[in-house]
Formats: structure tokens, C-alpha cells, sequence
């Protein structure tokens, strides 16, 4: 019974564990303040509390998933997969200043998290509704950091 509870709980709270460990690595670099930002670009408050739900739709969507004894192998890796991608964005953009790369980058984060979608709507419809704001948030995050490496 116990171990069930730890793994629930890993499931439900990795991805909100992981983004503020990244968060802590990454504030001593933040430049967002500094760059000149495109038109729409919300205020660097936003990010923090946009991430925050992100990242609890994300570990809900998969520990639903997951209590409906989902056992697709192919789901389980790009669901870590698409959140080891996310979680390094942020230390390529900040940390290393990388801004071209990310752009590549951030494409390749939505492929796999649209990939991810895919697999969710054939195994568990909720877990796929979950993330819709995840998607949209990556286009968002697309036209951001494309606008950034132009502006900057």
C-alpha cells in the first residue's frame, strides 16, 4: 500500500518537483527583464504561475492515466521524454544564452508533446483534455522564443 501512495504521488507531483528545481537553477540567469520581447509578450510574472498549472495538468493528466492502468510503453517514455526535453529548454535559453537553438529546440518540444497528445487520445481521453493547455501555451512559447532570437 505504501509504495502504490509513493508512486501516485511521484506521478502526480514530478513535473511540478523537476520545474522549480529548474527554476532555482536558472533564476541567477534570467534575463527576461533585459530582452527585447515581441508584441504579446506577457509580463515575467506570468511564466512562473503559467509553468506552475502546466506542470499540474501535466502530473494530473499522467497519474489519471496511469490509475487507469495505462501501460503503453511508448506513452510511458515520451512522457518523460517530452518533460526531460521541457526542462531543458529553460537552461538552454537562460543559462547558455542558446536563443537559435531553442527555437529548434521548442519545435522539437512540440512534436513530441503533440505526439504525446496523440497516444493520450487513443489511450485516455481526460489525460488528453488535460494537456490542451500545455499545447497551446508551446505555440505561444514557439512564437516567443522565435521573437526573441529577432529582436535580440
Amino acid at each position: 500500500m505504501p509504495n502504490n501512495f509513493f508512486k501516485k504521488i511521484f506521478y502526480l507531483f514530478l513535473p511540478i518537483f523537476l520545474g522549480s528545481i529548474i527554476g532555482l537553477i536558472i533564476a541567477p540567469f534570467m534575463d527576461y527583464g533585459l530582452l527585447v520581447k515581441p508584441v504579446l509578450s506577457p509580463p515575467g510574472f506570468i511564466f512562473p504561475i503559467a509553468w506552475s498549472i502546466i506542470y499540474l495538468l501535466l502530473g494530473l493528466s499522467y497519474f489519471l492515466y496511469q490509475n487507469s492502468n495505462g501501460n503503453n510503453n511508448t506513452l510511458n517514455k515520451i512522457y518523460y521524454i517530452s518533460l526531460a526535453i521541457n526542462l531543458l529548454w529553460s537552461i538552454f535559453f537562460f543559462v547558455f544564452k542558446w536563443r537559435l537553438f531553442t527555437i529548434f529546440w521548442t519545435i522539437i518540444l512540440l512534436g513530441s508533446v503533440i505526439y504525446l497528445l496523440i497516444l493520450f487520445f487513443k489511450e485516455y481521453m481526460l489525460s488528453f483534455y488535460l494537456n490542451i493547455p500545455y499545447l497551446l501555451w508551446l505555440i505561444f512559447a514557439t512564437y516567443l522564443t522565435i521573437g526573441v532570437y529577432v529582436l535580440n
